[in-house]
Formats: structure tokens, sequence, C-alpha cells
């Protein structure tokens, strides 16, 4: 009973820190939407800053978990040989989730935004579930065979981060579309470089 608590207080922690910002949510609304015992609270986490931790290891697993099941879902429901399937599938599942009833631009960048000292601890576990992005589009690019696959990953991420603030910020919900554009040109003036 004591850890489904915990995870209750740290699901309820992530719902309100991604959608009224980190800083503007305090402790006893924590508390108080949770039905948490501020006892339990302190048991579990020192600071309000653990609890952040937590909340973003919560989601660094579930956005990578969605991710790799959009993906997965949109691969085997594609009847031809795209190029470049598996980023093209990349950047569509990004576009479902921009167009998802409970975006609210990406938990990771809004944090970091809110915590900007690099040797933070929250900004450290943005800066990780970035670079955990950032390993997957490169395990996405691996048939693709390019000798320089993590710039290239590199570069999808700066598109799709792009893409996310881009729609954050001025509700432009085509924004991962018009960067899957760009990817696909991209990877195909890659494909045309002499080996």
């Amino acid at each position: 009973m004591v850890a489904s608590r915990k995870e209750h207080l740290v699901e309820t922690a992530q719902r309100l820190f991604y959608r009224q910002g980190f800083r503007a949510t305090g402790i006893d609304l924590v508390l108080a939407e949770s039905g948490v015992a501020k006892k339990t609270l302190y048991n579990h986490f020192k600071s309000k800053d653990e609890l952040i931790i937590a909340a973003l290891q919560r989601r660094d697993e579930q956005f990578m978990s969605n991710l790799r099941q959009t993906i997965a879902r949109l691969l085997s429901k594609q009847e031809v040989d795209v190029k470049f399937a598996k980023i093209s599938a990349y950047f569509d599942a990004l576009s479902e989730w921009i167009n998802s009833d409970n975006f609210c631009g990406c938990m990771f960048i809004n944090a970091s935004a809110e915590y900007p000292r690099q040797d933070d601890p929250i900004h450290v576990a943005c800066t990780n579930h970035k670079k955990l992005v950032i390993q997957f589009i490169e395990e996405l690019l691996s048939e693709c065979k390019f000798e320089n696959a993590h710039t290239i990953a590199k570069q999808m991420a700066l598109l799709s981060d792009g893409a996310i603030v881009n729609a954050h910020t001025t509700n432009d919900y085509n924004a991962a579309n018009e960067a899957k554009v760009v990817a696909m040109r991209l990877l195909e003036s890659y494909c045309k470089e002499p080996m």
C-alpha cells in the first residue's frame, strides 16, 4: 500500500507540474489533489525537488514507452516500403502526441527552462532524457547505415524539439509534419553524399 501511495503522489505531481508548471505548483496543491498527508510525502521525498525528479523519471519512462508503442503501431500499418520508415513514424508519433488533448509541450523542455542551471539535478534529469531520445533516434536510423548516425540523430532531435516548442508556443499543430518534411530532405541529402 505504501508503494501505491507513493506512486499516486508522483502521478498527481507529474500531472500538476506538466499542466501548471513546476515552480507554480506548490506542495500543498499536490497534497490536496493526491489526498496524501504531508508526513507521507516527506517519508518518500526529502524535498519538492526530489518529487520533481521522480515525476520527471516517471514521465521519461511513460514517454519513451508510448513513443516506442506508437511507432511500432504506425510501422505495422504501413502497406508499402517507405524510405526512412522508422524516422517517418517517429515524426508521425510526435504529431499524434502534439494533436492529443493532453499536450502541454515537452515536460523536460519546460522543466529545464524553469531550472536553467546546468548542474541542478532537475536540469540534469532533463538533459538525460534528451540524450535518451537522441540514442533512440540513432537506433531508428541504424538500418540506414549512416557513418555519422549520432550527428544525424542529434539533428532529428533538434527538428523534433523545434516542432514541439513551435506547437506549444504558437498552437501550430502541423509542426511535427513540417519537421518531418525537413527531416526526410535532410536524410535524402545524406544518402547522396559520396562515401
